[in-house]
This record gives C-alpha cells, sequence and structure tokens, in this order.
C-alpha cells in the first residue's frame, strides 16, 4: 500500500521512469528551442529596456544612439553564435564551456568557467523571474506590491514542472515559446507597415521630456557620454545569455546531435537579433520614453511626473501603440506572452544548471548526490538546489530587476572568453597533427571564428568589469570566487577518500577475535533478540552490558536478569555522574588496549516506529552513542531493530496476529 507521500510524489512528478527509457526523453529540435533558447529569446523582453534606460540617463539627445548601440550587440551575438556552433561539433559530450576550458586550458581554468556559469544559472532564474512578475504587476493588481512572493510561488512551479523530466518541461513551454516569438515578430512586421503607410502612433511616453543628469547638462560630449555608451552597450549585452545553454545541453538533443545543438543555435541566434532590433527601431519611431527613475526625469510641462506615475515596460508601450484601435486586445497577447516568456526562460537554467552540475560531480567537484538521476531521468537534486540558490536571491533583492541586472552577464561573458581561448588552443593543437589540406582550412576557418569571438567577448568583459562593478558586479564575483574555493575543497576531499579507501596490494589482514558486546537497559523482547542475535553470529566471547545510573533499577535488572536464567553474564558499568555513553566508550576501549588485534562488535537495540513524534521519544541515546562509536577504530555497531506496531512494517494483517491473541468464539 503506497505511502501518501507516495500518492503526492507520483500526482506532482507523474510515473518512475525505468532508466532504459532515456532515449524516449531526448529533444527534437522544434522542442530543443523553447527548452534551451527561451532565455535568450526572453532577453529581448528587457535588454532593450536596460539600453534606453541607461541613455536616458544623459536625456533624449542620447537616444539616438540606441540602434548604434544595438547593432553592436547583434555584431557580438552572432560571432558568439558562429563560434558556439564550433563548440558543439568539436566538444558534444555537454561538458560546454567547462570542458572547452578544463581540457584546452587546465583545470583550474576549467573550473573558473564552471563557477561562473552556476552563479549566472542562478542569476538567470532571478532575474528572468523578477523581470516576468515585474511585467505582469502592471496588469495584474494583486502583484503590484507582492513581487517577491508571487516570483518564489513561480520558481516553486517551475521547480515541480522540471521535476517531471526534460521533455515534459519542453513540450509544456513550446506554446508560450512560440507565441513569444510570433507575438514580438508580428508586433514588430505590423508596426513598421503602419509607419510606412504613415499611420503609427506615439508610445504614451512620447509626451514627456527627459531631464538629463547634472553631468550631462550642457549636452551628451566627452568621456561621461563615451562611458555611457560602454554601461549601455554592457547592459544591452544581456541579450546573450543563454547562448551557451545548448552547448552544455547537447546529450539532449536527438541524433544526430551536434548537428542538432548547431541548427538550433543558429535558429536561435537568428530569432533573437531580428526581435532585439525590431523592438529597438519601434522604440524610436514611436517615440519611447523610458527612464531609470521615471518619478524624477520624466518631465511635462518642465515638471517632473512626479511618484504617482507607473513607468510600463518597453514592450508594454509599444504593443498599446501598435495596436491601438481595434486591435487593441492584441497588446495584451503580446504583454502576456511576454510576461509568460520572462519567467519560462528560466527553464534554460533548469535544464543548464543540472547537467553541469552533474558533470562537475562526476569529476569530483560537486557532491556525488547531483550526479544521480531522479525517478523522472532529470537531475532532481541539481534542479531542486538551484530553485533554492535563485530563492534567496529573489528574496534579498526584493525581485527587483535593476537591481539584480548588475550582477548578471559577468558570468557568462567570462565563461565565453575562456571557451574562445580554449576552441583557439583546440584547432591549434589539431592544426599540428593534420595533414590533409582540405580539413586544415576547415579548422583554419574555425580559429578566425573563435579569434573574432574572443576579440570581442574579451572587449565586452572588460567593458562589462568597469561599468557594473561597483554597482553589483562584485558580488557575482564574490561568489564565484567562493564556489570556485567550495569546489576545490571538495575535490581536495574526494582525492583524500580516494587514496585512504584504496585497498592494499597485499592480503589484509584478518582480525583475530571478535568481542561481542550487547547493550542492555531492560529485560525487554528488543534486548532478547539483540542477544539472540549476538550469538548467532559466533563472536569469541558475548558480554552483555548495562550502566548502572540509578542503584535501584540497576538492581531490578540484575533480578530479572537471574528470574529468566539468560545464559549471558550481566556486566554491569558504574556511573555516578549518570552518563550513559562515556562509561560505553571506556569499556569498549578497554577492550581494544588489552587486544589491538581484535575487533568489538557493538550491538544496539533499537525501536522501529511509524511516526516522526514518536522517534523523538525513542533512541536518542542510541543515536548518540553510535555517533561516538563510529569514530572508534576498530569497533563495529550493529543495529538490531526491533517493530512496534506503528510502523510500517507491521501495519499488514499477518504481523498483526503474530501480536494479537485469536479471539475465541
Amino acid at each position: 500500500m503506497p505511502s501518501a507521500n507516495d500518492v503526492l510524489k507520483r500526482v506532482l512528478l507523474g510515473r518512475a521512469l525505468h532508466s532504459d527509457k532515456l532515449g524516449e526523453t531526448l529533444l527534437s529540435k522544434k522542442i530543443a528551442l523553447p527548452v534551451f533558447a527561451s532565455d535568450a529569446l526572453s532577453s529581448v523582453a528587457y535588454a532593450p529596456d536596460e539600453i534606453f534606460l541607461t541613455l536616458s540617463v544623459a536625456g533624449l539627445a542620447a537616444y539616438s544612439f540606441s540602434w548604434k548601440v544595438g547593432l553592436l550587440v547583434v555584431a557580438v551575438m552572432l560571432v558568439v553564435v558562429a563560434s558556439y556552433r564550433q563548440n558543439v561539433h568539436a566538444y558534444p559530450s555537454g561538458g560546454g564551456d567547462y570542458e572547452v576550458a578544463g581540457t584546452n586550458l587546465g583545470p583550474k581554468f576549467g573550473l573558473t568557467v564552471a563557477a561562473a556559469l552556476l552563479v549566472d544559472y542562478v542569476l538567470t532564474v532571478a532575474v528572468s523571474v523578477s523581470s516576468g512578475v515585474q511585467n505582469a504587476s502592471s496588469a495584474i493588481g494583486f502583484v503590484k506590491g507582492n513581487e517577491a512572493a508571487v516570483a518564489v510561488g513561480l520558481v516553486l512551479l517551475l521547480t515541480a514542472i522540471n521535476l517531471r523530466g526534460v521533455k515534459e518541461s519542453g513540450a509544456a513551454f513550446a506554446i508560450p515559446t512560440y507565441g513569444f516569438m510570433i507575438a514580438i515578430v508580428g508586433m514588430t512586421a505590423f508596426g513598421l507597415l503602419r509607419h510606412y503607410v504613415g499611420h503609427l502612433p506615439d508610445v504614451e511616453s512620447a509626451q514627456y521630456t527627459i531631464k538629463p543628469e547634472h553631468a550631462f547638462k550642457d549636452g551628451f560630449m566627452g568621456l561621461g557620454a563615451g562611458f555611457l555608451l560602454l554601461r549601455t552597450f554592457s547592459s544591452g549585452c544581456a541579450a546573450l545569455t543563454g547562448v551557451e545553454a545548448i552547448s552544455n545541453g547537447v546529450p539532449a538533443f536527438k541524433k544526430p546531435k551536434s548537428k542538432n545543438a548547431a541548427t538550433t543555435l543558429l535558429l536561435m541566434g537568428g530569432i533573437a537579433v531580428t526581435m532585439l532590433m525590431g523592438i529597438i527601431t519601434l522604440g524610436n519611431l514611436t517615440h519611447l520614453r523610458f527612464a531609470e527613475d521615471p518619478a524624477a526625469q520624466l518631465l511635462k510641462n518642465g515638471k517632473a511626473v512626479g511618484a504617482s506615475y507607473d513607468q510600463p515596460t518597453v514592450i508594454s508601450q509599444l504593443a498599446n501603440a501598435v495596436f491601438q484601435g481595434g486591435l487593441h486586445p492584441l497588446s495584451y497577447v503580446v504583454i502576456g506572452f511576454t510576461g509568460v516568456i520572462l519567467i519560462l526562460a528560466a527553464n534554460t537554467a533548469f535544464n543548464g544548471f543540472p547537467v553541469l552540475g552533474s558533470i562537475l560531480a562526476k569529476d569530483g567537484y560537486l557532491p556525488r548526490q547531483l550526479h544521480t538521476r531522479g525517478d523522472r531521468l532529470a537531475y532532481s537534486n541539481g534542479i531542486i538546489l538551484l530553485a533554492g540558490f535563485a530563492i534567496v536571491l529573489i528574496v534579498s533583492f526584493d525581485a527587483k530587476v535593476t537591481r539584480l541586472i548588475q550582477l548578471y552577464i559577468v558570468g557568462v561573458f567570462i565563461s565565453f572568453t575562456l571557451s574562445q581561448t580554449g576552441m583557439i588552443r583546440h584547432w591549434t593543437r589539431l592544426l599540428r597533427e593534420e595533414t590533409d589540406a582540405a580539413a586544415r582550412g576547415r579548422m583554419k576557418r574555425a580559429r578566425v571564428i573563435n579569434s573574432v569571438g574572443l576579440g570581442m567577448t574579451g572587449t565586452v568583459l572588460v567593458i562589462v568589469l568597469i561599468t557594473k562593478f561597483v554597482r553589483g558586479a562584485w558580488i557575482a564575483l564574490a561568489a564565484m570566487v567562493v564556489l570556485y574555493a567550495i569546489m576545490r575543497g571538495i575535490h581536495r576531499h574526494y582525492e583524500r577518500v580516494r587514496v585512504e579507501l584504496k585497498p592494499p596490494e597485499d592480503v589484509v589482514p584478518q582480525p583475530s577475535r571478535n568481542h561481542a558486546v550487547v547493550l542492555v537497559s531492560k529485560v525487554h523482547a528488543p534486548t532478547l533478540r539483540a542477544l539472540a542475535y549476538a550469538k548467532a553470529t559466533r563472536p569469541h566471547d558475548l558480554t552483555a552490558l548495562t550502566v548502572s545510573v540509578d542503584p535501584a533499577d540497576t538492581a531490578a535488572l540484575q533480578d530479572e536478569w537471574d528470574r529468566r536464567k539468560i545464559d549471558v553474564s550481566l556486566t554491569v558499568v558504574p556511573s555516578p555522574y549518570r552518563e550513559i555513553t562515556r562509561p560505553i566508550l571506556d569499556y569498549v576501549k578497554r577492550i581494544r588496549l588489552d587486544s589491538p588485534r581484535d575487533v568489538v562488535t557493538v550491538f544496539i537495540p533499537e525501536y522501529v516506529v511509524g511516526h516522526w513524534w514518536e522517534q523523538l521519544l525513542h533512541n536518542q541515546s542510541a543515536l548518540r552513542l553510535k555517533g561516538r562509536l563510529l569514530y572508534q577504530p576498530g569497533v563495529m555497531v550493529t543495529s538490531v531493530p526491533y517493530q512496534l506496531l506503528s510502523s510500517d512494517l507491521r501495519k499488514d494483517d499477518d504481523a498483526l496476529a503474530v501480536r494479537k491473541p485469536p479471539l475465541r468464539e
């Protein structure tokens, strides 16, 4: 009879899958796109916001640079996508950047990439869900003011869906992901059509002007302007997050794995840059105004709009403008799909983090539990760990995207840069051995692509560090350093344990004798069972041991022992300070001192109960004692269970019949 917990688990997660069903969980390109690319695709929902928001510091004059910054971001994305297409062919095992850097640059660089990616995956969940909740708050009243609580609930929902398996989560997220793509591309196309026929209205915020900060009161020029453009570019590069997820998820694709992963990468890159530039273009055509501090920066008739103004997101403003009139319901479709995709973007991390965690666990850098698959053949422990860290971030930063975004993209560009460096060394090494002219030509072209990628991603990394360090990026860097140190420590521990557990080449010396000690508190059924079991092991000698805490109780125990004529002598150890653990430890140590080559087996009778609160009432002394005995060399600890009626093992009728006398007719 399954327990209530088992029933609830099956309802939430579904039936457990046999290991030979793993092949059935592999993904086609049409499902892999929403699974692995939702983060990169959804970033176009907030990357334009960050571009316009950052430029607003300098007033409207800076907005003319928005499309130029967008084109730079597009250039970097296309180069990175081309570079990662090389990665998935060269390293299809799923290690991604971690494997590339570790294999070609050394384990320390590989571990650096791993730490950066793990932190970035956690931030992906926190930023994506918080951004989705922020979008929803403008349309759903009760969300306003409760963003953190709603975001935590959504993370828990995503966790439950992903625990059901990769294929199931992909199928669930496919419709909203494709719906978002169609909605954004459709809005862009319709908006451009209205512009060219002369009927594209301005967005709501076009009526406002933007007050520049004091540093730009004389115009957008000088070093300040250059630094602001670099900061804008680094914020816009948030659109590149998630590109690396496909290289980490190659094993989840159907065959041919590398080819399908490379095709999915190309589709993702093309769709993402189209949507990004479409939104920026529409923003400029509709005279969008989007400020970092709208209450003070947005002016109407020379006066600040004040705290009462609730600034809609860029996509919300564009959708309302493009679909003004009879098509207005379509704006809710765009806003709805945007909110959903921002939340579902976290699914990229829910697929990338557990896989990377599993590989790191296999290599001994993370706990072994992260390497095992759950009932639904997903890496359940990694999914739960990711959700826990993301919830901590969401609560700590109150689900504020503006605060979280400053921690973002540092990790991903560290991994981008080291990965490109590793791929250059990979091609260089292969070129030393390759003699075929056609193959050498392909390798040289691939090395050029990765070299351009290194130049771009390295430049962006420097810009991100300079412009975002004091604004919060240092927190992400500190987390990476701590995580790196933890993983190195875990690896050292596993290596030390491996060396200690390695069996000797010669024959292991056998113990000369086995001394059995049965602990006795009362003369009851558990004690008699433990004595019987100890006899069955045929030890060299057998001792029944009790600790005298109360003389009267000890005397009563001795009388009962003698009355039953138990054929094992009862040894009484005095304890004037009423301790139990220490006298037993001292007794066992004395046996070991007298015969160092002998072993001592301590048999501990224990109750097996059926409820957690019953466990609190029993076995506490035994638990403490076992914890101490485990550290004693040459001592074996054996628990002898005795199932009480409340235990699950005694709930069947046959067991009850043994314990209860038959009813008389």
